[in-house]
């Protein structure tokens, strides 16, 4: 019996956006109380106690139009849940609302008359009208304040949640794109290496362990810190390297006071990947990498001699780690191609600047 009390319970906060008992138990009470002295011109210069019967005629009327507002309002939001609705939502009540509070302010008036109560001195119906239908459209702000706030809340919270989502899927896709044609071309320089230095292999299959083995160790993490990368990448060049040789040449000029630094995971590897797809790599034209350090970025660049027959573009790559860093960081990666050399710009995140649920994701 408790947990379906309980469950209702949640029902109902979900469907008010808060707990509106705490509100209730505050704000009508006060309501009453100042309502005789704003509206009525009751004076509290006869003592509290000729002004408490005042209170309480006001406390019991803002008591019966608040609770009947309430219902209303709840039925609606029951009827009509999508955002969309909200103008008939609205519409709805308002057209339910004004007959109820003419009835009952009706048979309050009735019940006012039948104990003999006696009115406020200067009041008219028409001021007792006003103060009514501002307290209905009080509590009727109340609620609907209170109900667009939650939603909106709401909806930016299912944005944060689809936008991480899909930052994850991209380093799904990234990560996928490090398997299968690395793994079929890294195969075969193995199987050359193995008929003509079995310890170059040996060493070769260590590496390649290495590599796969961060694949999966980052799986669950958004970001790494760039020494994590940066081990990763010399496993990775070494394996490339198997394949050109000298004809590829990597500098990598990065202080030690920056490995500490948070980069987004396997963003080296991809441009790496891409430098070695598109460009000419051979003794005439080598290729060479050089990655430093700038101004709290990292900067990677290689010299361009293109194919005259480049493999076609997935567009995962680049755009891949532009989405993944906007998640992070407000600052852009810079891409940058003349006719002599492509560079890119990775801004380097300090964990000092992330927000707790970034950190957590990068913990993990």
């Amino acid at each position: 019996m408790d947990s379906v009390n309980k469950s209702k319970k949640e029902r109902l906060k979900e469907l008010i956006g808060m707990d509106d008992r705490p509100v209730m138990l505050f704000v009508i009470p006060l309501m009453g109380f100042a309502i005789p002295l704003l509206f009525f011109d009751v004076s509290l210069a006869n003592g509290l106690m000729a002004y408490l019967p005042h209170a309480l005629i006001a406390t019991s009327y803002s008591v019966i139009y608040w609770f009947t507002v309430r219902t209303i309002i709840l039925y609606f939001r029951k009827k009509f849940p999508r955002y969309k609705q909200t103008g008939k939502r609205i519409i709805y009540s308002f057209l339910v609302i004004a007959p109820v509070y003419a009835f009952a302010n009706f048979a309050l008036k009735q019940l006012h008359n039948r104990l003999h109560i006696a009115e406020e001195p200067n009041v008219t119906d028409w001021d007792y009208n006003v103060v009514s239908i501002l307290l209905i459209l009080l509590v009727w702000a109340i609620y609907e304040s209170v109900w667009l706030y939650t939603r909106w809340k709401a909806s930016i919270i299912e944005q944060e949640k689809l936008r991480r989502e899909y930052v994850q899927s991209q380093l799904e896709g990234l990560r996928s794109q490090v398997n299968p044609h690395f793994l079929f071309n890294s195969l075969n320089t193995l199987t050359w290496l193995i008929s003509e230095d079995s310890d170059k292999a040996v060493k070769f299959v260590q590496k390649l362990s290495k590599v796969y083995r961060y694949v999966l160790e980052i799986r669950d993490k958004q970001l790494v810190t760039l020494e994590e990368e940066l081990t990763f990448l010399q496993a990775y060049e070494f394996l490339i390297k198997e394949r050109f040789g000298d004809n590829l040449k990597v500098s990598v000029e990065v202080p030690q006071a920056f490995h500490a630094q948070l980069i987004i995971p396997l963003s080296l590897q991809m441009l790496f990947e891409n430098a070695t797809k598109h460009n000419i790599i051979s003794e005439q034209k080598p290729l060479e990498i050089t990655l430093w350090v700038e101004d709290q970025r990292l900067l990677v660049r290689n010299n361009l001699q293109r194919k005259a027959q480049s493999m076609p573009s997935t567009e995962v790559g680049l755009e891949n780690i532009r989405h993944r860093y906007s998640f992070y960081t407000q600052k852009e990666v810079e891409i940058l191609e003349t006719e002599t050399y492509f560079l890119v710009t990775l801004p380097l995140i300090s964990k000092a600047i992330l927000v707790p649920h970034q950190q957590d994701q990068q913990n993990q």
